[in-house]
């Protein structure tokens, strides 16, 4: 939606407004050509004022729902009141005809339904008040509620982390005992192969000298 648009078409309807809300009362008080006049402006303002009110129907369809819900409802009072008037303008259009007959009471009569018509339209607009600041005051609450939650998920999900890193540094610290537990492992098997080597060399030494002693006894036993 463009805020811009649904603004200007707003705007555009309340100058078209102000300008309907007066015709019915200068309708009643003129007579002939002039009253064809008004009431010729009167239908083409307001068929202005529908196609207005249609383009801002059409621009809160894609509106975020709280806005929607507020404007749509205004919308609807907008109407009312264009029904409103379109009566009014019907009723002048009747009492022009008797007009000489009954003095200035139409004007008056006609004044005090623009007031009862103003303070209708003021209650409607506080009672709209009221449930837009009850659906902002929910929409609220449900903001906190979301915020609590996901806060308490990403607290959750920290201390499962917390968790896991521990893990992970007992595992690192596993590794790094079998890595020098393994280093002492191959410096064991080395003294051991050097050892063993050692040991085969001196029986191998041990072994030859036997031998030369026992060719050393035989011959002086046989040979002398």
């Amino acid at each position: 939606m463009s805020s811009e648009e649904f603004e200007k078409l707003h705007e555009i309807y309340k100058s078209l407004f102000e300008e309907l809300k007066l015709l019915p009362e200068k309708a009643l008080r003129s007579q002939g050509e002039e009253r064809k006049r008004l009431v010729r402006t009167f239908d083409e303002r307001k068929g202005e004022a529908e196609e207005v009110l249609q383009g801002m129907d059409e621009e809160l369809r894609s509106a975020p729902s709280a806005f929607r819900n507020m404007m749509s409802t205004k919308l609807r009072m907008y109407n009312r009141d264009l029904g409103k008037l379109q009566r009014d303008m019907k009723t002048s259009d009747s009492g022009s005809s008797s007009q000489a007959g009954v003095g200035s009471h139409p004007g008056i009569y006609s004044y005090e339904n623009q007031q009862s018509t103003q303070v209708q339209s003021q209650r409607a607009l506080l009672l709209q008040g009221t449930d837009s600041l009850t659906n902002a005051s929910q929409s609220i609450e449900r903001t906190l509620r979301i915020a609590a939650e996901t806060d308490q998920v990403g607290t959750d999900i920290i201390e499962e982390l917390g968790g896991q890193r521990e893990q992970l540094d007992r595992a690192r610290n596993k590794l790094v005992d079998t890595g020098e537990n393994l280093s002492k492992s191959r410096k064991i098997l080395r003294a051991l192969s050097r050892r063993l080597m050692t040991n085969k060399l001196l029986l191998g030494v041990i072994i030859i000298m036997e031998l030369a002693i026992l060719a050393a006894a035989v011959y002086l036993k046989f040979f002398r």
